[in-house]
């Protein structure tokens, strides 16, 4: 019974370092306490990603100011209540997969401290990372948040003052994934493919933000980006063969661009260009690059193009896909 109280306390301070605060009220209190309307509460709760809370008792004086500072901004006429719910509900997305990417990384660390006698514990390792690692990760989070907020609004000025352009725009999407996924995953063990999956989005990533892309999302086996313009598109996609389809430790990758109007929402694209672009590197060899013909449209002399024989592709009938290689005289002269 000891050692369960032990852990037991010893899991009741890691929540407290967690959170910073004492748990005291249930969501009707918090409500009243900061002013809001309980029915919005819950509705905010609920966008944040946490399941209902009923009468237990699951706020703290933080998420009191939170819910303060939300009805202030809607009476003050900031936001709009649905506004203020569309960013929460971006905000608790985004913050979940942060979260879950975070534990499932240090868990790592916390085995091998534990393995090679640096830690008694996995809880001992994680009451250490709260304490210490906890607060500056936090504050380099709202330094990312705040250099990616920068870096979006730029984005939207650049794009154009009239509210079409800013939902709408002409863009170059890609999608790269992993040749026969599947069949390799039912090889590999849970350890193994978590890895394998790491180092495909860790290497791919680094490609595409070198080559002037930006990373939409990661799908595990795929990578989906956008660019601004084909051409940089096509040059990091043949980087993406080159420097991750052709490692050892990496299955080749097969990739797809296609170019046209993308709705920007959600912090996602939609659009018949990324569809496009995924039925297109689904169709692909391994370790190759297949474009629209937009795309290859906007091609200057260094690459080479080819038109494959027509294929349906689900959605777009009938598509003669567009092989692109960079032309060995430009290859050989750049490097």
């Amino acid at each position: 019974m000891d050692g369960e109280g032990g852990r037991s306390g010893q899991r009741a301070r890691l929540l407290g370092l967690l959170l910073n605060e004492r748990i005291d009220a249930d969501l009707d209190a918090a409500a009243r306490a900061s002013g809001i309307d309980p029915d919005v509460a819950r509705r905010l709760w609920r966008a944040l990603g946490f399941p209902e809370p009923g009468d237990r008792l699951t706020f703290g004086e933080a998420d009191t100011e939170a819910f303060r500072q939300v009805r202030v901004a809607v009476d003050a006429g900031l936001v709009t209540e649905e506004t203020a719910l569309r960013l929460a509900r971006a905000l608790g997305v985004t913050m979940a997969r942060l979260a879950d990417w975070e534990v499932a990384t240090l868990v790592d660390e916390m085995e091998r401290d534990v393995a090679e006698g640096r830690a008694r514990s996995r809880m001992e390792v994680a009451l250490t990372l709260a304490e210490q690692v906890g607060p500056v990760f936090e504050q380099l989070l709202v330094q990312v948040w705040r250099r990616h907020l920068a870096a979006a609004a730029a984005r939207m000025e650049a794009i154009g003052a009239n509210d079409a352009e800013l939902l709408s725009t002409e863009m170059t999407v890609g999608f790269a994934d992993l040749s026969r996924f599947t069949s390799l995953s039912n090889q590999l063990d849970d350890a193994a493919l978590g890895s394998l999956v790491e180092r495909f989005e860790e290497r791919g990533a680094d490609v595409i933000t070198l080559g002037g892309g930006r990373v939409i999302k990661t799908l595990g086996d795929a990578l989906l980006f956008v660019t601004d313009d084909p051409v940089a598109a096509t040059k990091l996609s043949l980087e993406l063969v080159h420097e991750v389809g052709s490692r050892d430790d990496i299955p080749a990758i097969r990739v797809g661009l296609a170019t046209g109007s993308v709705l920007n929402r959600l912090g996602d694209v939609f659009g018949p260009p990324v569809n496009l672009a995924a039925r297109l590197s689904h169709v692909a060899r391994s370790n190759r690059v297949l474009v629209d013909e937009t795309t290859a449209e906007a091609l200057g002399p260094e690459f080479e193009t080819r038109a494959l024989s027509p294929r349906p592709l689900r959605g777009f009938g009938e598509v003669s896909p567009i092989t692109v290689t960079e032309r060995r005289t430009f290859r050989s002269s750049a490097r």
